[in-house]
C-alpha cells in the first residue's frame, strides 16, 4: 500500500491536469440576444457562413447575421464533427432583421440571388453536405413565399435545375464564437480575401439598391 499511494498520487495529479486543459480548450459560444426586440429571425444556408453572414449583413434592415449549424439530425454539433459529413447539419446563419425595413420576401431574394442554387452540395470552393443550399422556414407563410420564388426563379431562369432544400427549421445551433464577424475580423485571411469579399462584392454589385450605407462605401 505505501508503494501504491504515491503511484496513485501521480494518477490523480495527471488527470486532474488533462481535465483542466481540457475545459481550457473547450470552445465556449455565447448567444447572441438582439437588443431590439421587435426583430425576427430567419434561417438560410448556402456555403460557408462566413461568406454569408457578410453578405446578409450588408442589407438594410438586418441588425444581425449569426453563423450556426441547422438541418441535421444529431445534438450539439460542432465545426468539426459537421466537416465530417456525417450530422446532417449545414453551416448557416441566423438573420435577424426589423420586419418594417427588409421583409422576409427580400431575404429570400437576397438568399438566392447570391449564391448558385443549381449547386448539389456546395458552393465553389467549398463541397460536402455541410455547404449545400437550404431556405428554412418556421411557419406556413414562410415555406409559401420560399416556395414560390423558387418556381419564378425555375420558370423564367433556371429551368427547373434549382436542387434547394426547402425545410422546416427544427432547431439552430450557434456556431463558436470564433467563426462570428469572421470576414469583418479577419480581413488578411487568405480565405476572406480570395472568397468572401470577392463573393460580397458581386452581390453588392448585384443588389446595390438592398444595402446599407455604410456597406455601399466599402
Amino acid at each position: 500500500m505505501k508503494i501504491l499511494k504515491p503511484f496513485l498520487a501521480v494518477i490523480f495529479t495527471f488527470l486532474l491536469f488533462f481535465l483542466v486543459s481540457f475545459s481550457d480548450s473547450k470552445e465556449t459560444t455565447t448567444t447572441y440576444k438582439p437588443v431590439n426586440q421587435e426583430l425576427k429571425i430567419a434561417y438560410f444556408a448556402s456555403g460557408c457562413f462566413w461568406c454569408v453572414e457578410a453578405i446578409f449583413e450588408s442589407v438594410e434592415g438586418v441588425e444581425e447575421a449569426v453563423s450556426g449549424y441547422a438541418g441535421g439530425f444529431t445534438d450539439n454539433p460542432t465545426y468539426q464533427s459537421i466537416g465530417t459529413g456525417r450530422t446532417g447539419h449545414a453551416e448557416a446563419v441566423a438573420v435577424y432583421y426589423n420586419p418594417k425595413k427588409v421583409s422576409f420576401k427580400t431575404l429570400v431574394e437576397v438568399f438566392f440571388g447570391s449564391h448558385d442554387p443549381t449547386t448539389k452540395n456546395g458552393q465553389h470552393p467549398d463541397y460536402g453536405t455541410q455547404y449545400r443550399s437550404i431556405a428554412f422556414y418556421t411557419n406556413d407563410s414562410e415555406k409559401e413565399a420560399i416556395k414560390k420564388f423558387i418556381k419564378e426563379l425555375n420558370d423564367s431562369y433556371y429551368k427547373g435545375k434549382i436542387v434547394t432544400e426547402v425545410a422546416e427549421l427544427t432547431r439552430f445551433y450557434q456556431a463558436e464564437d470564433y467563426h462570428q464577424n469572421f470576414e469583418k475580423l479577419n480581413p488578411n485571411n487568405p480565405y476572406v480575401q480570395n472568397v468572401s469579399v470577392p463573393r460580397l462584392n458581386r452581390f453588392k454589385k448585384k443588389f446595390p439598391q438592398l444595402l446599407k450605407k455604410e456597406a455601399l462605401q466599402h
